[in-house]
């Protein structure tokens, strides 16, 4: 990795919230691979390799009117990104009752401590998203409930799903540096019931589970949802994430025709995550 080379873009983003969010996401898909928020906006990087021109053409957030982005960029060599995590990843505590934190912070005084090395995968607990899908892991009884925690990222919502005494528990994410990362942050936290696959929703062919995890973007939710209601046992639980309160609309009516009642929306920051039941 020390000899890979990089391509840092600066980004300057107005108004910062909920702009820097959103262009994470976008980059994400465009195959950026790290990113550290700044005062002005957001550092993003990704292997010169990777790059080509136009690789902002997709990036919707740059042509709407709601936002104003400016940037530059440059060629990054050896860039040391655990220090770069160091630096910029501070503990999170939710509902007093769940901390996320790195192996260099100090421990906190909470029922649940997880531990994450969260390197370039998604899933710190400092997102909208994960921090609303650890509320819904938080009030939900998981004892002995088989659960699923689909495009899992840094592995933390399965980790605390097990803590909460789900088993046993598959955590699937496509990116290859998110599984890796998943299978070392399981093992840090001395989980035993958790089983990490490197793939898509094509995994999930005869596989049942009593709680379904998903914080995925939009597309990827409308487009499997009809194998995550497949996978769903009867009185099951589907916690849904990873898309804006516009989209609550088109989310609820795909999952209606799959009779999932809705039961619990939360909210954060325009991010929403919404709880089903079968």
């Amino acid at each position: 990795m020390s000899n890979t080379i990089y391509i840092g873009y600066e980004f300057q983003v107005k108004p910062l919230q909920p702009g820097v969010e959103i262009l994470i996401a976008e980059l994400g898909y465009a195959g950026f691979e790290s990113f550290v928020e700044t005062e002005n906006g957001v550092s993003a990087y990704i292997q010169k390799e990777e790059w080509r021109e136009g690789i902002l053409n997709d990036i919707q957030i740059l042509t709407s009117n709601e936002f104003v982005i400016t940037y530059s960029f440059k060629d990054i060599e050896q860039v040391n990104w655990n220090a770069e995590w160091e630096k910029n990843f501070n503990p999170i505590v939710v509902d007093n009752a769940c901390a996320v934190r790195a192996p260099f912070h100090e421990k906190f005084d909470t029922e649940y401590d997880i531990i994450i090395e969260p390197k370039m995968s998604f899933g710190t607990g400092h997102h909208e998203t994960t921090h609303m899908m650890i509320q819904h892991i938080l009030n939900s009884d998981l004892k002995d409930k088989s659960v699923l925690d689909m495009g899992c990222g840094t592995g933390v919502l399965a980790i605390l799903a097990e803590m909460k005494g789900a088993k046993p528990l598959d955590a699937i994410d496509i990116d290859n540096w998110c599984y890796l990362n998943s299978l070392e942050n399981v093992e840090r936290n001395n989980c035993s019931h958790i089983t990490v696959l490197e793939g898509d929703a094509s995994l999930l062919n005869g596989k049942k589970y009593d709680v379904i995890i998903a914080n995925i973007n939009r597309n990827i939710l409308l487009k499997d949802l009809g194998t995550y209601a497949t996978c769903l046992n009867e009185k099951g639980m589907l916690l849904l994430s990873g898309f804006y309160n516009t989209d609550i609309p088109v989310i609820q009516e795909a999952c209606e025709k799959y009779m999932l009642k809705f039961e619990e929306k939360l909210e954060r920051n325009n991010w929403v995550s919404l709880k089903f039941l079968n």
